[in-house]
């Protein structure tokens, strides 16, 4: 009887033992699954209620890290600007101000300069970067862009301060040479000597101030409003109207040929302006007793057929790292010739712009010795016209969607003999 006693006292005490470590260990199993995880963490259910519809719409690249640093939420664009990497936010700056954010609460702004991924170039990327308080736990970062904002601002700066300097140059000497007249009243071939030189900086300083008019209403008018089919053969003989007595000063032969009563669809005004300072252009860097073409022919494209106006020139010819710059505003590849010529820089810039909201572009060949070519490219009257009534459909259709940019890509030319002018019919000659 002991014996049996002993063993049921013992299987008793067993018995409770076992209950009381499965009940323990049911009650830490319970404990651990309500315990939240690292992965649980990093999904939406952390986020404050409509936080993430707000992150979704924003335009800055958002990034809300946990009290671990962790990424919980993070827009494409911050994967597209480098910013978070492996789960983590990858740029050291702002992740301390997202640690200092989290320790007092207090909201932070700096901007910073970042390495620009995929680029061996060393180029930056400038942002600002927004830290604030997202809850009890969360932090969210906003960062914008600043890059495109700061090029804009350069471009700004560069523009006003080559303004300045051009006028300043003219107006500088008609100072002077007012002051020699009144020094030389009594000496009348001084006199006149030095008001020749005046009406010579007054001209130059009416055209810069022209073209300054010309290129700010090209950039901010749109072409397509006054539009109509242009006559390419009219702009021809206008641009050479234009250029008459300039070629004829120096003997220089315009001829003008192609193919006849083509049409381009566009701003008359515009395009004649256009055209006029590619020949301008093309006489004035011309030497005496030479020759200067203007060609026109049709090109079949898959976007609809354009029009090819080519101006070749027998000139000193413009070196490869002078024809990436040409187009850029008061940019000159002879300073001291352009002065003498009385050039601006502003018309190849005006030239770029008409292309380019006509649908079109400017492409330009030329080596050093040997003359240039610049060729004009714009849509056909009708390929244009048809194109130009499909977009106001569409901006109709979509509450006024911006201009459509399709407009093909032409292919310069590589060398002189290989332009329009060895293809297209003899071109007559202007006296």
């Amino acid at each position: 009887m002991d014996v049996n006693a002993a063993v049921a006292a013992v299987a008793a005490i067993a018995g409770v033992l076992t209950g009381v470590i499965a009940m323990l260990a049911f009650r830490w199993s319970e404990r651990e699954q309500n315990r939240p995880t690292r992965s649980s963490l990093h999904t939406d259910a952390v986020l404050p209620p409509g936080v993430d519809t707000v992150l979704s719409v924003l335009r800055s690249s958002a990034v809300v890290l946990d009290e671990a640093d962790a990424v919980v939420k993070a827009s494409s664009a911050a994967y597209a600007l480098g910013l978070v990497r492996g789960g983590k936010l990858a740029v050291e700056p702002m992740l301390q101000m997202a640690r200092d954010t989290r320790r007092d609460g207090e909201i932070r702004q700096v901007e910073l300069d970042l390495p620009r991924r995929g680029t061996g170039r060393g180029e930056a990327l400038a942002v600002s970067a927004r830290v604030a308080p997202l809850g009890s736990r969360l932090v969210l970062l906003l960062v914008e862009d600043l890059t495109e904002a700061r090029r804009i601002e350069a471009v700004r700066r560069d523009f006003v301060a080559n303004v300045s300097h051009e006028l300043k140059t003219p107006v500088g000497a008609l100072s002077l040479l007012s002051e020699a007249v009144m020094d030389a009243s009594d000496d009348p071939e001084a006199v006149q000597r030095f008001a020749g030189r005046m009406q010579i900086e007054a001209t130059r300083l009416t055209s810069l101030v022209q073209e300054l008019i010309d290129l700010s209403r090209v950039q901010n008018d749109d072409p397509l409003e006054d539009a109509e089919p242009v006559r390419v053969d009219e702009l021809v003989a206008e641009a050479v109207d234009r250029c008459r007595h300039q070629a004829g000063t120096k003997q220089i032969t315009m001829a003008a040929g192609g193919t006849a009563d083509l049409r381009v669809w566009g701003n008359r005004g515009q395009l004649a302006a256009a055209l006029g300072n590619l020949v301008e252009n093309a006489v004035n860097y011309s030497p005496a007793r030479t020759r200067v073409g203007i060609a026109a022919r049709s090109v079949t494209a898959p976007g609809g057929d354009h029009i090819e106006i080519a101006v070749t020139d027998q000139g000193i010819g413009i070196s490869d790292k002078d024809k990436e710059r040409i187009f850029e505003r008061f940019y000159r590849v002879d300073p001291a010739r352009s002065r003498a010529t009385g050039g601006t820089g502003l018309g190849l810039a005006i030239v770029k712009h008409v292309a380019a909201s006509h649908g079109g572009e400017v492409t330009v060949w030329s080596a050093e010795g040997q003359g240039s070519t610049f060729t004009l490219r714009l849509p056909e009257a009708g390929a244009a016209r048809d194109r130009a009534h499909q977009q106001h459909a569409r901006e109709i259709r979509a509450g006024g969607a911006g201009l459509d940019e399709e407009a093909g890509r032409a292919t310069p030319p590589t060398s002189p003999e290989s332009t329009a002018y060895e293809t297209l019919p003899a071109p007559e000659v202007l006296p």
